[in-house]
């Protein structure tokens, strides 16, 4: 009671501090601006004042002073700090102070015919906006009145038509009618014709008009028709430069493919090499022409497209091989009536090889200490061809001091090798007009694991694959071959011992041989930037091992007929997982983030079960974080509780279902807070006499574990690091679980109930 007693009395100063008067240091002629509102008054009774006043209130500068708590906690802290300029109070003033945001007629006035502006190009010709203000204790609230009747609307719409190349090519751009942005009966938008003077120049740059400008459009509006009507007419300023109404293609394309600022820009220089119709500077030879012919996509004699430019640039930095990439069109002679582009490509290599080392330690709890060192070695253009080679070593060692104990030693150390190559390497031939170039990854890797008390575990893997985007927000990825191999050794008697009883542990260290291919494709809308309320992210993977080999053979471990290669039985599975998310953007500094999971791993012919790196685990930092990271399930089975009896080996499963929503909002400067619920349990395709409530039945539903928290987020932009406090409210026991409230406050329950967890970015 007497810690709460002083709690209490702190939170009491802190908010008269907070709320102390902010306005004595203001002199007589002045006052604090506190904000303002915005009243509208609907003649007509038919405008959303609602989302009219949303609009209008975004337009209103300046932003009064932040408000923490209800006080002005920032401008408080400015206050204290009075003149200082040095030291810590100068730092505290500059950084977490805020200077008084002071009241300015001017700025009022001008807010006012913003948004009498703002009404106008929303249709509400001849309507009036007036303002007032009121000022207490030396604090001034502004309030504007916007007076509004009918919204004038479309009536309409005509283009220029005339028989020149551009009055055609206009003329497609909004017909049929329903291409064109701008609508009958469509409520008068001054965004909207310009948004629909942008479409039309768009699609003139893509038809050769390299020259045009949307400024070379102008949208006459007449008002004056009646009945609340607006008639549009789109037409060519007569101003407008002759070039800009000519097709241009391109004549010819000229890469200087190691530019810099002393670079000689001649063509008659030595090195100049004709390559696939363009015409390559290059005079170290750096790079091997093809390269080029891959990346760009204009052709010689083709239309000028603005497309094709922009697809050409995303083309070439995303090599990774050019730190600057530059295009420049110049005009050559016309001839014949026809009008040309010379295409200059200016491209600036990166540095070409580049080495990282990295030095990491760590201490745990359980009294363990050590790090980890690792090496890595780049080559952005191994070949001559873009090629990205990365070849890293690393090694780490861990060391668990116990009373009465020998000591435990940990050793980690193996190494990576892989390269990408920008083009797609396969019997077949595959284009894509993408502004991404497709590429081919192959890795190899090997890793030894050594714990001096239980085992050795030496893996070996290889992949080979493709990657390809058909846009920024979609991702394929193909793994044609999918190798990996693990092999335990130097077993301990003692840990064997816990080995023949505990068939979960067993699993975790068996030999494997996962031999096949994956598919994965992703989707995320918020790649590219936008304003929308909805967002969405989409992953699917099909991962698929020893199919053809289990067919060819005729494996069937039940029948006695399973299969090995160098000795080892090659897992046979198929493996699905889907991952949807939700975005909704509430407003600008709060959005609703939703997800649903589903996996499905099924073992057949040449295997049993599932290899224990495919399975799937429930429960951590990113996932249900009410309960301990891999712990829970499968189903209603009930391995122990790990806050109690300490260690608590991972619960694989062959299915997952988890549903996750998090309710995240700005609190202040780079902190964020959440509020979230997580739900899912992972269970078994077969049953288990280990592991008993285990398989999936159609009472999965009362097998869901729930848990809910709270969670801040600190923000920095580049790095974001979370803190999440999560407790079940319930948990699938066996004979079913009950839902368990907040009523135990005791220290023991906290202890074994709930979960800190701290991690590095969102949780999805």
């Amino acid at each position: 009671m007497i810690k709460l007693r002083y709690l209490f009395i702190f939170l009491i100063g802190s908010t008269l501090l907070i709320a102390c008067n902010n306005t004595k240091h203001l002199a007589a002629n002045q006052s604090l601006y506190i904000g303002s509102d915005i009243k509208i008054v609907d003649s007509s009774k038919k405008a959303n004042t609602k989302e009219l006043k949303e609009e209008l209130n975004a337009l209103l500068r300046p932003a009064p002073n932040k408000k923490i708590l209800g006080g002005r906690f920032k401008l408080t802290m400015y206050n204290l700090m009075g003149k200082s300029e040095k030291g810590i109070a100068g730092w505290i003033k500059r950084k977490i102070g805020e200077p008084p945001v002071l009241t300015s007629m001017s700025a009022l006035e001008k807010n006012r015919a913003v948004l009498q502006n703002r009404l106008e190009n929303r249709g509400y010709f001849s309507d009036t906006v007036m303002f007032d203000t009121t000022t207490k204790n030396k604090k001034t609230q502004g309030h504007y009145t916007a007076y509004v009747g009918e919204q004038y609307k479309l009536r309409n719409i005509t283009f220029p038509v005339d028989s020149s190349e551009l009055g055609k090519e206009i003329h497609r751009a909004v017909t049929p009618v329903r291409r064109s942005l701008l609508k009958k009966d469509d409520p008068y938008d001054l965004d909207v014709i310009k948004d629909e003077r942008d479409r039309i120049d768009n699609r003139l740059k893509n038809r050769g008009f390299y020259y045009f400008s949307p400024d070379y459009l102008l949208a006459n509006a007449d008002s004056a028709v009646g009945n609340h009507k607006v008639d549009i007419n789109m037409t060519v300023k007569r101003r407008t430069p002759d070039q800009a109404k000519h097709i241009y293609h391109i004549k010819e394309v000229v890469v200087f493919a190691d530019y810099d600022i002393n670079t000689d820009t001649s063509l008659s220089q030595p090195g100049v090499e004709k390559y696939g119709g363009y015409t390559i500077v290059d005079p170290e030879k750096k790079f091997k022409p093809k390269v080029f012919s891959r990346a760009l996509i204009f052709d010689t004699g083709a239309i000028y497209r603005r497309d094709d430019h922009n697809l050409s640039l995303n083309r070439l930095v995303t090599l990774g091989t050019f730190k600057f990439v530059k295009a420049r069109f110049v005009p050559t002679d016309t001839a014949h009536g026809e009008y040309w582009l010379n295409a200059f490509y200016y491209l600036t290599p990166t540095e070409k090889k580049s080495i990282r080392f990295e030095a990491s330690a760590l201490t745990k709890s359980n009294n363990s200490n050590g790090g980890e060192l690792s090496l890595s070695w780049r080559h952005r253009n191994l070949l001559k061809g873009a090629e990205l080679f990365t070849l890293s070593i690393y090694g780490g060692m861990e060391k668990q001091v116990i009373a009465n104990q020998p000591d435990v030693n940990i050793f980690r150390y193996g190494g990576d090798a892989s390269i990408t190559v920008p083009r797609i390497i396969a019997p077949f031939k595959f284009q894509t007009n993408s502004g991404f170039m497709p590429k081919t990854k192959a890795t190899i890797g090997y890793e030894l694991y050594s714990r001096t008390d239980q085992y050795t575990l030496n893996s070996a893997r290889a992949t080979f694959g493709y990657i390809w985007k058909e846009s920024l927000q979609k991702e394929h990825q193909l793994t044609v071959f999918n190798f990996n191999f693990v092999r335990p050794s130097n077993i301990t008697d003692s840990f064997q011992r816990q080995l023949d009883t505990n068939i979960v542990l067993a699993r975790s260290i068996e030999k494997q041989f996962i031999i096949g291919s994956i598919y994965n494709f992703n989707y995320n809308s918020q790649l590219k930037q936008n304003n929308r309320r909805n967002n969405f992210y989409f992953n699917g993977n099909i991962d698929l091992s020893g199919n053809i080999p289990g067919i060819i053979s005729g494996a069937n471990v039940e029948a006695g007929k399973q299969k090995t290669i160098v000795g080892v039985p090659y897992s046979q599975y198929i493996r699905l997982e889907a991952e949807f998310r939700h975005y909704y953007k509430i407003n600008k500094n709060t959005v609703l983030a939703s997800r649903a999971l589903a996996g499905l791993g099924y073992a057949y012919d040449n295997s049993q079960s599932m290899p224990f790196v495919k399975a799937f685990f429930a429960g951590g930092t990113n996932d249900l974080r009410g309960f301990v990271s891999r712990s829970l399930g499968p189903g209603n089975y009930y391995a122990g509780n790990p806050a109690a009896v300490g260690y608590l080996g991972d619960q694989p499963g062959d299915m997952k279902l988890e549903f996750n929503t998090e309710l995240r909002g700005k609190l202040f400067s780079v902190v964020k807070g959440a509020l979230f619920i997580d739900a899912g349990n992972t269970w078994l395709v077969r049953e288990d006499s280990l592991r008993p409530g285990g398989k999936f039945s159609s009472s999965f539903l009362s097998q869901m574990a729930v848990n809910t928290g709270v969670g801040l987020r600190f923000d920095f932009s580049i790095l974001v690091l979370r803190v999440d406090l999560g407790m079940p409210i319930r948990k699938p026991l066996p004979g079913g679980g009950g839902f368990q409230w907040f009523y135990d406050w005791k220290e023991s329950w906290r202890r074994e109930n709930w979960m800190l967890n701290l991690a590095i970015g969102y949780p999805f």
